[in-house]
């Protein structure tokens, strides 16, 4: 009988002294987890110093004439962050980048926009006819300001305007083949209702989701996005890194 209690004691001891060694292992691989992103960190914001102060000499060499169009997605609570929104629009002024859209899911940011075009005095409202380079005025930032309604509107109206197209076919006198709607008769939809912006080139998504939080899918076909981490920790030399890493990368799209 005393055999078997000191089996079960020393079989219980062997548990807790497991358990306790499993947990010791966890903390410690835990630990070295937050050190290793700790050491990541440092040497983010120390490249990000660098890059801002002028020292490593390779991000002065941006070809921003390549960043045709830059789409910026804020997360809803940071997007009233105004003062964040208008510092960061700033520096890509002083970079020179010309055409920006400004996205974010609640529609925050359209309506901060007086104050936003207030504090920017060579900002205007972007407009469709923009598309077109001759009527650019080079000297000027243009701003486009949407949110996710904007994309849902967009695509009802779009498939109204293609189902009131195709209903009219269907009442014509003669056989008609079965209509199938594809992207290119959606794209030129959303070309006639006005709901079909340009592309981005590069697409910067501050917040703290690893996503394009909604910004219209039809969009994107051949824009890299890009992770800023949230606005509030916005780094002028993360920036500078970003729009040079894209200017440096081929795009084959797709070929």
């Amino acid at each position: 009988m005393d055999l078997k209690i000191e089996m079960q004691r020393a079989t219980s001891y062997a548990a807790q002294t497991g358990n306790l060694g499993l947990l010791l292992l966890w903390h410690i691989l835990h630990l070295f987890v937050r050190l290793w992103y700790f050491v990541l960190w440092m040497v983010y914001v120390l490249e990000s110093y660098l890059i801002s102060g002028g020292i490593l000499k390779k991000y002065k060499a941006l070809n921003v004439g390549k960043l045709r169009y830059l789409a910026i997605v804020v997360e809803s609570e940071d997007a009233y962050e105004t003062s964040k929104v208008i510092e960061l629009l700033q520096w890509l002024e002083a970079i020179g980048v010309k055409r920006v859209c400004l996205y974010d899911t609640e529609g925050v940011l359209k309506k901060s926009k007086e104050v936003i075009l207030t504090k920017l005095k060579n900002a205007v409202v972007y407009e469709e006819g923009y598309q077109d380079e001759s009527l650019v005025d080079q000297k000027r930032m243009y701003l486009e300001f949407c949110s996710f309604s904007d994309g849902k509107e967009a695509i009802t109206k779009a498939a109204n305007l293609l189902f009131v197209k195709y209903l009219k076919l269907a009442t014509l006198p003669g056989d008609h083949e079965e209509k199938i709607f594809t992207e290119p008769h959606m794209d030129d939809a959303l070309k006639a209702i006005g709901g079909r912006g340009p592309d981005p080139d590069l697409l910067l998504v501050y917040g703290p989701a690893r996503c394009h939080l909604g910004f219209p899918a039809w969009r994107m076909r051949y824009t890299e996005i890009v992770h800023m981490g949230q606005l509030k920790h916005m780094r002028y030399g993360s920036l500078i890194k970003a729009i040079y890493k894209f200017t440096t990368v081929r795009q084959n799209f797709g070929k």
